[in-house]
């Protein structure tokens, strides 16, 4: 999906909120610690399964993967998929089951005059970091390297 149908899609959502502002950047995003949970989840299947080879080592190897991610997103109390939008006063985040339906409700939302915005490269995600400066307190959330997310226009339009 383009990020122009994103953006579109987000600014329909905050016109429902009673929101006029535009949005400038849109982009898909998980609870911090999502991938490499998923990777953790996917080495203890395949130790489980190893010994078994073949189409059951495969099987627990995503089983495993696909439960460690659940259970870090379920602990996290994030949605495990999220739509973040910018806009020039405030950034949003939105519970989605895909990158083209913020429609699961508003999950965040930030004054861009309270934040200080951190970006940690990792190998394959970006960590986005939206720290209150008078609070101290984070979101953390990563945003995959592949071009289809646009995290990387949401972690631009931050200044990060």
């Amino acid at each position: 999906m383009s990020e122009e149908k994103m953006v579109q899609s987000v600014e329909v959502a905050l016109r429902n909120m009673g929101v006029s502002e535009e949005v400038t950047a849109a982009g898909q995003f998980m609870p911090r610690g999502h991938t490499g949970s998923m990777f953790a989840g996917g080495l203890i299947g395949d130790s489980l399964a190893g010994g078994l080879g073949g189409e059951a080592d495969s099987v627990a190897t995503v089983g495993g993967a696909l439960a460690g991610a659940r259970m870090h997103d379920a602990a996290s109390g994030m949605p495990q998929n999220m739509l973040v939008a910018v806009t020039d006063t405030h950034v949003y985040g939105f519970a989605a089951k895909h990158r083209s339906s913020p429609t699961e409700g508003l999950v965040f939302q930030v004054a861009r005059d309270q934040i200080e915005v951190k970006v940690h490269q990792r190998v394959n995600v970006r960590i986005l970091e939206l720290a209150d400066t008078a609070s101290g307190s984070t979101i953390q959330l990563e945003g995959n390297r592949i071009p289809l997310t646009h995290s990387k226009d949401v972690i631009t339009a931050l200044g990060g």
